[in-house]
């Protein structure tokens, strides 16, 4: 099934694109899985801090800077190609990270060679990734399906219109249980977090990330408006089998 070229898209139901063709699918896919990894890498460990009026410092975590971005892509995702092939490609996020996790961990334990002083600052830097990328595998599985779920939903019930509602909607409902899960299996108890920073980034990291979402919206509208006229379908998850337990589209 040939996608548009440029044409005003068609309104499809999702089912009806099985075994479609879409141009841009798999650039996607590569940068929400590139996103999440970086993000689980060098982002979420790190606790920085801004200066507000009035206010003084206070922390957030470093992942805010690109994290929410898979949010949008994701959101992006779900708006353009539907449930089933946003639902694949979280399950390909959910397998690069634990890809990852097993292979930090296999370096890290490997002994350095005798003249190789810097093992104290890998293990620094990456030993702390296996409980991350728990809780990360764990917070962004709920989180992504909850954020896709209410966005198909929402499209459904808006009749498409008004893709500003479900983009900070789903945002709101998918990283409150991502932000929710994640920081407290991740950070509770572990060095240098007390329990009102992880309250405190919690709650920030969330509010970041909706302001992130509310910000990004006209960058939102002109990717997606672009790529409904590349693919020229509109795709509508009228009929979707929801049950995120299923790779086949």
């Amino acid at each position: 099934m040939k996608t548009g070229d440029g044409a005003p898209p068609r309104r499809v139901e999702a089912g009806d694109m099985a075994g479609g063709h879409f141009r841009y699918f798999d650039f996607l896919m590569a940068a929400f899985v590139t996103i999440l990894l970086l993000s689980n890498v060098i982002g979420a460990g790190k606790v920085a801090v801004i200066g507000l009026p009035l206010i003084g410092d206070w922390p957030f975590g470093a992942g805010i800077l690109f994290f929410p971005i898979s949010y949008v892509l994701g959101d992006v995702l779900t708006e353009i190609y539907g449930y089933a092939r946003a639902r694949r490609v979280i399950w390909a996020g959910f397998g690069a990270v634990v890809f990852m996790a097993f292979m930090a961990w296999v370096v890290v334990t490997l002994p350095p060679a005798p003249g190789w002083g810097n093992q104290a600052a890998y293990e620094a830097v990456f030993g702390q990734v296996p409980r991350i990328v728990g809780a990360s595998i764990c917070a962004f599985w709920a989180g992504e399906f909850v954020n896709s779920f209410v966005m198909a939903k929402m499209k459904v019930m808006t009749g498409g219109r008004h893709l500003w509602t479900r983009t900070i909607g789903s945002t709101i409902f998918g990283e409150g249980v991502d932000s929710l899960i994640f920081y407290p299996l991740a950070f509770w108890g572990a060095e240098g977090w007390n329990h009102a920073l992880v309250v405190t980034v919690l709650l920030t990291q969330w509010v970041l990330k909706v302001g992130w979402e509310v910000l990004l919206t006209p960058v939102t509208y002109l990717v997606v408006g672009w790529l409904k006229r590349r693919e020229g379908v509109d795709v509508f998850d009228e009929r979707t089998d929801f049950t995120p337990f299923r790779t086949r589209i």
